[in-house]
């Protein structure tokens, strides 16, 4: 099945699917955990995938299989430096399978879609495997950084983290 855009009836399905790709013990099954960076079990949650969702200048995009089950999601908004990229999260026993580059191209045609000349993300600058990823996708370093937030609701870091910022020009 295509990607498509999430709704509000998928936000339990999508909180489960995105805890599970970034934090806690099953989140370990794939290749982009950040269980070894954050403690916790929550990258997000209702409230806030709720607040996402219901943003008018952002979607949430879904992959799901010919089953009916949702394997992977992207969150998108539009900003005045181009289309944010965000929460990328594909499950852990679907990643390396073709699902994760499936839903960067729905990305990309809705940065053409919606006349957004850049793509850009926030990746935690210890991710290197994940920023190599992406490099291999055609998003280039900026040099910017950003500090990691101090919000213990998403995980308490085990180590100091910041971001830096990658862009891909459409």
């Amino acid at each position: 099945m295509p990607v498509t855009r999430a709704t509000t009836n998928d936000l339990p399905l999508l909180v489960a699917l995105i805890n599970s790709a970034y934090r806690g013990e099953g989140s370990k099954k794939g290749w982009t955990t950040e269980a070894g960076l954050l403690k916790g079990e929550l990258r997000t949650d209702i409230s806030t995938l709720t607040g996402l969702i219901n943003n008018p200048q952002a979607v949430i995009l879904k992959y799901t299989t010919n089953d009916g089950i949702i394997t992977g999601s992207v969150y998108l908004e539009k900003q005045e430096r181009g289309l944010y990229l965000g929460l990328l999260s594909v499950s852990p026993l679907q990643q390396a399978g073709g699902v994760g580059r499936q839903l960067l191209s729905a990305a990309e045609q809705y940065a053409k879609d919606t006349d957004c000349s850049f793509i850009f993300m926030s990746v935690i600058s210890v991710r290197h495997e994940l920023i190599a990823w992406y490099e291999r996708h055609g998003f280039r370093n900026t040099g910017e950084t950003k500090p990691f937030p101090d919000d213990d609701r998403f995980g308490i870091p085990t180590e100091p983290l910041e971001f830096v910022i990658l862009e891909k020009k459409m």
